[in-house]
């Protein structure tokens, strides 16, 4: 599965060729340095550990210094995994966004969702509240009802939709075309919209 780290930049649209307005993702794609090639012999499985996005030294710690020293590149703010790159890399090796994507791919964006603190059942789950304004429901519009039975099972069932924190999940989001690549400016435009807030980390799995 080959990818690459970016940051998501923003939403916007573009026109395709029948003239229809496409709601868009631009997310800033590599340049990726590979950081680490793992083996199945040294380490039981085959993967390649890529570094997107710029660290001072003197916030990383000394093993992560060592670390990309050895591969010969600066500090790196965010490392993945990728198994079974279809492409042969070399440590230190430079990924950019044209080596890995082309115009009509689908891929998956993995980000981490926004948070929202702690909200009620009508926001978390889509609740409908209970009743209208009438019958005395003056104030128990947005509250979830009844949460179990009576003197048997006298208890509340696990999984049941409450109130709780919301958000701040890792998110998938499968099959996004991609629109547009833009090398010069190490852009990647994709269709729809993808977890995250702006200037978050995201991975993109092809």
């Amino acid at each position: 599965m080959s990818g690459l780290i970016g940051k998501k930049i923003g939403m916007t649209s573009v026109y395709n060729a029948d003239g229809q307005a496409l709601a868009c993702t631009v997310i800033e794609t590599g340049p990726c340095v590979v950081t680490q090639v793992r083996t199945g012999d040294k380490d039981g499985y085959e993967a390649v550990q890529l570094g997107f996005g710029e660290r001072k030294e003197k916030h990383t710690n000394k093993p992560l210094q060592g670390h990309f020293k050895k591969a010969g590149t600066t500090p790196k703010r965010k490392l993945v995994e990728f198994k079974e790159f279809k492409t042969s890399l070399e440590l230190g090796q430079t990924l950019q966004v044209a080596d890995v994507f082309v115009e009509g791919d689908f891929v998956d964006v993995v980000g981490t969702s926004k948070g929202k603190g702690f909200q009620g059942v009508v926001k978390r789950h889509g609740f409908g509240g209970v009743g209208g304004q009438t019958h005395g429901q003056h104030n128990r519009q947005r509250h979830p009802g009844s949460i179990g039975a009576c003197s048997f099972p006298s208890r509340v069932f696990k999984g049941l939709r409450m109130a709780g924190r919301t958000g701040g999940n890792r998110v998938k989001v499968q099959n996004l075309r991609v629109l547009r690549v833009m090398p010069e400016q190490n852009l990647l435009v994709v269709s729809g919209s993808i977890p995250g807030a702006k200037n978050s980390f995201v991975i993109i799995e092809k």
